[in-house]
Order: structure tokens, then sequence, then C-alpha cells
């Protein structure tokens, strides 16, 4: 098989895959602890995240752990805030008010994970 033809499949490939990632709908979950300022934050960034990108194709639930706590032995929350996602496998937990959008992003497998190895652009560099 010659280059052009394994190159033209690769990228096929990962064409399919992305279709499939963004076609897929996303099961989250965010612990919080009450009202705190943190909890407001966390679930105010990732109702914004998922508007932005995942729009029709997600379904969040809000837990608040004082109101059922039942849920933090069985989802082995530590932390509050903590975002859980459920699905598209696999499950992955993140921590924080997920004011770091690209990290969220990069976390859900929303954004390919070497953009957030990227560093910061320096608009001042010539």
């Amino acid at each position: 098989m010659n280059r052009a033809r394994v190159h033209d499949k690769t990228a096929a490939l990962g064409a399919a895959l992305a279709a499939e990632r963004d076609a897929a709908h996303y099961r989250l979950r965010l612990f919080v602890t009450g009202t705190t300022p943190r909890s407001a934050r966390a679930i105010q960034n990732i109702r914004a995240i998922c508007e932005d990108c995942l729009q029709g194709r997600y379904d969040l639930e809000v837990i608040d752990i004082y109101q059922h706590p039942e849920h933090v032995k069985a989802e082995q929350i530590v932390v509050t805030p903590t975002l859980v996602k459920q699905s598209p496998l696999p499950v992955r937990k993140l921590i924080g008010d997920l004011s770091d959008t690209e990290r969220v992003l990069v976390g859900l497998d929303i954004a390919p994970r070497h953009l957030s190895a990227m560093p910061p652009k320096n608009e001042h560099a010539a």
C-alpha cells in the first residue's frame, strides 16, 4: 500500500472518530456543597461550556451533597465541586470550579489532548 493511501485512510479514520465524538450524548453529574460561591461558579461554568460546545447533546444533573449524601459514597466523591462524566466512556472526574475551559474540554474529550499541552501564546513575542 502506498503512502498516499495510508494517509487517506488515516485521515478518514480521524474524521470518522471526530464525527462520532461530536455526535455523542454526554451524561454529566456535578456534585456541589450547598450554595457556596465556588459551587455557584462551577454550576455557571459547566452550564456555559455545555451550551457552547454540547448544545442539545448533554444531560447535566447538579447534586448538592448536603441534600443527597447517599451519592457521595456511591460516586466516591472526596471533594467538591466535582464533575463526573458518566458517558460517553471512559468515566472521568474533574475537580474544581471548572473555570479553566480548555482543561474541562480536554477532560471531557471534547477537545484533543494536545491542546492542553500547548504553551500559552505570547502576543508580545516578535
